[in-house]
């Protein structure tokens, strides 16, 4: 475990603000990481924790950068944001947490004409670009993205786009709005994640912590 030396840097872990944070407590629990406070109440961005560890509460879209800059040694962050973002981190485990699909729906009769050919051309809302561009790049269709922030649903309802591309977990939300899905493009869970500089020289450090949260998910199931 990371020392508890005052003079040491503390070991940092970035964790994302929302629902996988309400997730990850109990994993924190679990490996005997908790936060010196309540993450899941505080307004503080930054708490300590145990053995001379600190966390960051950031939004979700945040962690990959602060891992991949190495304002943070490791970080727990969805698979979509790693997909999207692309960021130069090691991935060591899967959280089995903040357990989702990133998927292609639209209005029932769009769906049901099936998926746009080749050289056509479509709208898309969603707020993963790079993942929709490549997509739909990949199939030879030419996707305008429409970015939004939230309620893609609403999209095609006021003619807007044709489809949204956004994470479903019961698919609820889709059914009350009248859309269905068409494709499912990635399975998504929640990622430890590693910044490859601290993973090398604080490899003493590091790699203890991703055994005690390998055991705490492995305690969990």
């Amino acid at each position: 475990m990371p020392s508890s030396n005052p003079g040491a840097r503390p070991l940092t872990i970035a964790l994302s603000k929302g629902r996988i944070l309400e997730q990850t407590v109990p994993i924190l629990a679990r490996a005997e990481l908790l936060p010196a406070e309540d993450v899941l109440r505080t307004r503080k961005l930054m708490v300590d924790g145990p053995g001379g560890v600190r966390f960051l509460i950031i939004r979700a879209a945040d962690v990959c950068t602060y891992v991949e800059q190495g304002a943070a040694d490791m970080g727990i962050v969805g698979r979509d944001l790693l997909l999207e973002y692309r960021p130069d981190v090691f991935e060591p485990l899967d959280l089995k947490i903040g357990r989702c699909r990133l998927c292609v729906a639209g209005p029932r009769e769009v769906v049901e004409a099936g998926a746009p050919a080749p050289g056509s051309r479509i709208r898309v809302a969603t707020k993963y670009d790079r993942i929709t561009a490549r997509h739909y790049m990949e199939r030879g269709v030419h996707a305008d993205i429409i970015h939004l922030y939230g309620s893609m649903e609403l999209a095609p309802l006021v003619g807007m786009a044709d489809r949204i591309v956004d994470l479903v977990e019961t698919g609820n939300t889709l059914r009350a709005n009248g859309l269905v899905e068409e494709e499912t493009l990635y399975e998504i869970s929640s990622r430890l994640v590693v910044n490859p500089a601290s993973f090398a020289t604080r490899k003493g450090l590091v790699a203890p912590v991703i055994q005690v949260f390998a055991d705490a998910v492995e305690g969990g199931q």
